[in-house]
């Protein structure tokens, strides 16, 4: 079984903006678009990603009554101040960018977005190029998946090529994405590695794994491996 790809879920008409791009004209575009960030390109290459929050600082300075940040003030709100005063997209934008391959697995990307904690992630080819981005919801996709078409997944491809186990000696029941089988196969092994497989499965919210094994090789093995 093949793990689905970044290519296969990310969003491939993506909303740009140049480098030189107008404060104004980027407000617009996330207005217009009802976005709330746009990925920043020089050379068709994403260079920085500019969101509301890189917006606000104009507003929040407003006035200049602000005092400039002080020499032992924060990255952040340093960053903010200069923000303020920005007039294109490359003023304002917040860089770099987190970027990934197409090919890159689904949940690879998904741990990806966990440790970064970023809402997005810009996929590049290998010349650097924006070909699409990947969003917590693009993710979410894998989740849509019909019971119908998950229990089949299960029976053919796990049971039948993989475990090579007549799919019509088990019972696979499918609800809501939570997987029920019962049935029994030959080794305690088989019966783990099972429940694995269909927990690994895009799409699978839980398992109840209730298969049943004619020989417990788990334990045997185990006191081989301390006896012999």
């Amino acid at each position: 079984m093949r793990e689905p790809t970044v290519a296969s879920l990310m969003t491939r008409e993506v909303i740009t903006a140049d480098v030189e791009c107008p404060f104004k004209e980027l407000v617009r575009l996330l207005e217009d678009n009802k976005i709330s960030a746009v990925p920043v390109l020089d050379g068709g290459c994403p260079v920085g990603v500019v969101s509301e929050a890189d917006l606000l600082p104009k507003e929040e300075f407003r006035g200049g009554t602000e005092e400039a940040p002080g020499l032992f003030a924060g990255r952040a709100t340093k960053h903010r101040w200069e923000q303020a005063s920005g007039v294109t997209a490359r003023d304002v934008m917040t860089s770099p960018v987190q970027s990934i391959p197409p090919d890159l697995a689904a949940s690879a990307a998904a741990r990806e977005l966990a440790a970064t904690g970023v809402r997005r992630l810009f996929v590049v080819d290998s010349d650097g190029a924006l070909v699409g981005v990947l969003s917590r919801r693009d993710l979410l996709k894998l989740f849509v998946r019909e019971d119908d078409e998950l229990r089949t997944t299960i029976r053919e491809e796990i049971f039948g090529r993989v475990l090579w186990v007549d799919p019509d000696s088990l019972q696979v029941a499918v609800t809501g994405g939570v997987v029920t089988v019962r049935g029994q196969l030959e080794r305690q092994s088989e019966v783990e590695i099972a429940g694995h497989l269909v927990r690994a499965l895009p799409g699978v919210v839980d398992v109840h794994n209730q298969l049943r094994a004619g020989w417990n090789d788990t334990t045997h093995t185990h006191q081989t491996e301390i006896f012999g």
